[in-house]
């Protein structure tokens, strides 16, 4: 087939997070070349008369949609597969809606509590109801993926605390900020494809400096070779001994994924408590298929190929 690999506009000046976007649509490209296809690059055009002419140009027969952000914001990455349903173009990934719906993260939050899906507890502004002072908190974009303005000092402790994070980074970064509940533990990754849970990663903090706070911050996933990035090591040996976990991760990522009505793949990501319960801190119907990252390792540790994987999304478009 001709393939249209369509990816975020990115300036060359772009920040790290943004570049790999490049990288990862060259990637796609090239394993897609490997199965037969025809493959061609090009930056979304938020035009529909634009992208409508772009795709017959290249006589497209299907899109690989790669947009993870619209005019730099994350929050419309959206926009692509809703123009592509529009033109009723094949595309691969999720659907708009279902985009959209967990693009918001207390949005998302909210339908999982409806759902009786565990979450932690959180807080939105502009009044940030239910803070409690002496809780810790970890302060995030309420749209923006890619730890955005995720370090050390995103993890406060206290009401007061809390709103001054939240408000120096809707300063600095644009958008809203809201304050969920710190689950103190281990973190874990869980990959779905067409619906099928891969083999689940935990992400395991090595060497970290005492008092540090144990997160995957933008330094660990975009700083290379920064301690963060050197001390955060994916795992998958751990299930072997701990299937009641692996069990209920999966049941709750599954659950996830029918409940925002998934397609293509997905990532599923947890946190697991002292007493060993699982919380879902978010689901990222658009997560990088960068061949370093985390659902391409997942689909290696199952036995696929990275162009086996891109030939699987494409087959279920």
């Amino acid at each position: 087939m001709r393939v249209l690999v369509l990816h975020s506009n990115v300036k060359p000046d772009a920040a790290p997070d943004e570049l790999d976007t490049l990288l990862t649509a060259r990637a796609v490209a090239e394993a897609l070349e490997k199965r037969g296809h025809e493959a061609h690059r090009a930056p979304f055009v938020p035009d529909p008369h634009a992208l409508g002419n772009l795709i017959a140009d290249v006589r497209a027969d299907c899109v690989f949609n790669m947009v993870e952000s619209v005019f730099g914001e994350g929050a419309f990455a959206s926009l692509a597969p809703a123009m592509l349903e529009k033109l009723r173009v094949p595309f691969t990934g999720a659907t708009a809606a279902s985009m959209a719906a967990t693009s918001d993260k207390p949005f998302a939050k909210r339908i999982l509590r409806a759902a009786d899906l565990p979450t932690p507890d959180w807080c939105v502004p502009p009044h940030f109801a239910g803070l409690v002072d002496g809780r810790t908190y970890i302060v995030k974009s309420a749209t923006e993926d890619a730890s955005l303005g995720l370090t050390d000092e995103s993890v406060v402790t206290g009401s007061q605390a809390a709103r001054a994070r939240a408000q120096s980074c809707a300063e600095k970064f644009g958008g809203r900020w809201f304050a969920e509940e710190f689950v103190e533990g281990r973190e874990f990754n869980v990959a779905v494809l067409d619906g099928e849970v891969l083999p689940i990663a935990e992400m395991r903090f090595e060497d970290w400096t005492q008092g540090q706070p144990k997160i995957v911050g933008y330094a660990a996933k975009w700083h290379e070779g920064s301690k963060e990035e050197t001390g955060t090591v994916r795992d998958f040996a751990w299930a072997e001994k701990e299937q009641t976990l692996y069990a209920a991760l999966s049941r709750y990522a599954k659950a996830a994924w029918q409940l925002f009505g998934c397609e293509g793949y997905a990532r599923v990501d947890f946190r697991v408590n002292a007493h060993g319960a699982p919380f879902i801190l978010d689901i990222n119907t658009n997560p990088s298929l960068e061949p370093a990252a985390g659902l391409a390792a997942a689909a290696r540790q199952a036995g696929m190929s990275y162009a086996d994987l891109v030939g699987r999304i494409l087959d279920r478009r």
